[in-house]
């Protein structure tokens, strides 16, 4: 689960993150209002969407020349004139696709003068086991670029859970960034912080880009952008509360109501599978035979008739879906079972796109029965290459 970049900021103010004063605007007055509770005379206009590179966007509604989503407002009046552009428009950055992001909100934040900006993120290294602190002396930029054109800046601490952080993991962050005296200590201090915050919450993902050096000699963060373990939310209500749904594909919340893990893709043929790394495959398999994945699906190792039924109704509410593959082993879960609901959901939705299955394992037999007699135009399939195969002739054939 992702949160607006205010709301990862007052979370990290928590654990004592030092960040600039800055209030969260749902339209141009309160954007007014907030700047007006601000020192100034620099003010930062930042858009809130759930995607990055924010600055270099774009908006769909305004010139090709206008400025950004983060602007510098040198006045209460640019306040106004920024937040009048930014509010209800649609902007579109390197991670939101053509579509963009409608902006619905925005961040007032105190402006800093920036001596030198710093990259920081952290990350759980899962092949390691260990947490994996990303810091980089060239903060401000996209890390892609960084470790395209000058790897040898971007350096990775790892720290195992069970030990925790230690100073000399805070001393290594300090002097990766090439921090002396005071700065390096407040260097390391605020890399603790952010290690704390990072386990204490479940975080799956946290980059400071940039954090930064001021003029005065201050380490602030100067944004954030977290997301969390989804698996681990329940532990946390208040976090699970910051849920913005209005950022998220509409699909995906429906997917998340009945347990599915689910992303939608831009391909056109829909794909129920049980197990993420035999949903891998067979997305992969359909694009060697020359066709894309409309989606990703894993219906879990032990779904009822009820999850399916949903999963197949998920599917088919993408109207860019022209064809199905149902690719199930059956090992905890039973084929007949995903037979019924396959059944149940093409009767429920009137299918009207072609429908290829391949079962296998417990209950085979029994499943392809069901399918067999249920007076639909199922497809069956052998293997994983004739479903792949089959499907897209399907597609192609209608299209």
């Amino acid at each position: 689960m992702n949160i607006h970049e205010y709301q990862a900021k007052e979370l990290l103010a928590k654990f004592g993150v030092a960040i600039p004063a800055g209030y969260a605007a749902l339209s141009v007055d309160e954007a007014v209002e907030a700047a007006g509770k601000l020192p100034g005379p620099l003010y930062v206009v930042k858009s809130q969407i759930h995607a990055g590179g924010r600055g270099k966007g774009k908006f769909k509604e305004l010139a090709a020349d206008a400025k950004g989503g983060v602007r510098l407002s040198k006045t209460i009046d640019e306040v106004r004139a920024n937040a009048t552009d930014m509010l209800g428009n649609t902007l579109v950055t390197i991670q939101t696709g053509d579509a963009g992001k409608q902006v619905n909100r925005l961040y007032i934040t105190d402006g800093a003068d920036i001596a030198k900006e710093y990259y920081f993120s952290m990350v759980v290294d899962r092949k390691a086991g260990r947490v994996a602190m990303i810091v980089s002396t060239e903060g401000g930029m996209d890390i892609e670029t960084v470790a395209h054109d000058t790897p040898e800046s971007i350096q990775t601490i790892t720290i195992d859970p069970a030990e925790g952080f230690q100073p000399h993991h805070g001393r290594a962050v300090a002097f990766a960034l090439k921090l002396k005296g005071d700065l390096n200590k407040q260097a390391a201090k605020v890399a603790e912080q952010l290690y704390t915050a990072f386990m204490a919450t479940d975080m799956e993902m946290l980059e400071i880009n940039p954090l930064v050096e001021t003029t005065d000699g201050k380490i602030l963060v100067l944004d954030a952008k977290v997301s969390f373990d989804s698996n681990a939310l329940y532990r946390h209500p208040d976090i699970f509360a910051l849920r913005d749904e209005t950022e998220e594909d509409p699909s995906e919340i429906e997917a998340s109501k009945h347990d599915l893990a689910y992303i939608k893709l831009d391909g056109n043929i829909g794909c129920m599978v049980n197990g993420a790394g035999l949903a891998m495959a067979t997305m992969d398999i359909i694009k060697l035979n020359g066709e894309f994945p409309a989606n990703f699906l894993d219906v879990g190792g032990g779904a009822n008739k009820e999850k399916v039924t949903s999963a197949f109704k998920l599917i088919l509410s993408d109207p860019a879906v022209k064809g199905i593959l149902v690719n199930i082993f059956g090992g905890i879960m039973q084929c007949d079972i995903i037979a019924d609901g396959i059944v149940a959901a093409a009767k429920e939705v009137n299918l009207g796109v072609p429908l290829v299955v391949r079962l296998e394992g417990t209950n085979v037999e029994k499943g392809k029965e069901i399918l067999a007699n249920s007076g639909l135009p199922i497809v069956p399939a052998d293997d994983l290459g004739d479903a792949a195969r089959k499907i897209v002739a399907q597609v192609q054939k209608a299209a």
